[in-house]
């Protein structure tokens, strides 16, 4: 098989492998095959494509969209490395509030499986990072657009920011609410 698919700490948040073939002239890797993704517990569709580039320090996150307009992320680096983040936030799982976390690098190429009912975020640690992600669910709806501050006390992510002299946020992530702050109808 050319996947290796672990399930992290919280086991809906899937750490993806792909087999790396490499020689003379550079590499190949498929980064997704529907059939392979779905005997191995990820039945989605996916409905989007997005890619962003960003600078050490860069934060994004945490985000993710309300029902009905809920989305799943398949998120890749493929330049730099980036400190990657599912917080579940599903109101009624036995893991709410709790978050993981791995790293994804253009190196190792893995990708993680964050499905619908968790808010998403990343952290640059390289110089320079790009970020693609497949969105299953919805396509992007701005009214359905939601988020959780990232240094919310009551998660407690441990962010990586040795060596980062300033955490840089979008305006609109400087202003998201902590988690206890949502209503009932934010949750997943």
């Amino acid at each position: 098989m050319n996947f290796e698919f672990i399930r992290l700490e919280i086991p809906d948040v899937i750490l993806v492998k792909p087999k790396i073939f490499k020689d003379q002239r550079g590499f190949f890797l498929e980064f997704y095959k529907s059939s392979v993704f779905k005997e191995n517990g990820i039945d989605v569709s996916f409905v989007q494509d997005n890619h962003s580039g960003s600078v050490k320090g860069v934060l994004r996150g945490l985000h993710y969209q309300k029902k009905p307009k809920a989305q799943g992320k398949l998120v890749r680096c493929v330049k730099g490395k980036i400190f990657d983040v599912a917080v579940d936030i599903r109101k009624n799982s036995p893991t709410f509030g709790k978050w993981v976390a791995v790293y994804l690098s253009e190196e190792d190429q893995n990708m993680l499986w964050i499905p619908e009912g968790f808010a998403h975020g990343f952290l640059v640690v390289s110089d320079y990072a790009e970020v693609v992600y497949k969105v299953s669910g919805a396509e992007y709806s701005p009214q359905h657009d939601a988020g959780i501050r990232w240094d919310d006390p009551d998660i407690g992510i441990k962010w990586p920011l040795e060596g980062i002299e300033n955490v840089i946020l979008s305006d609109k992530d400087s202003k998201l609410p902590y988690l206890k702050d949502l209503k009932e109808e934010d949750l997943l």
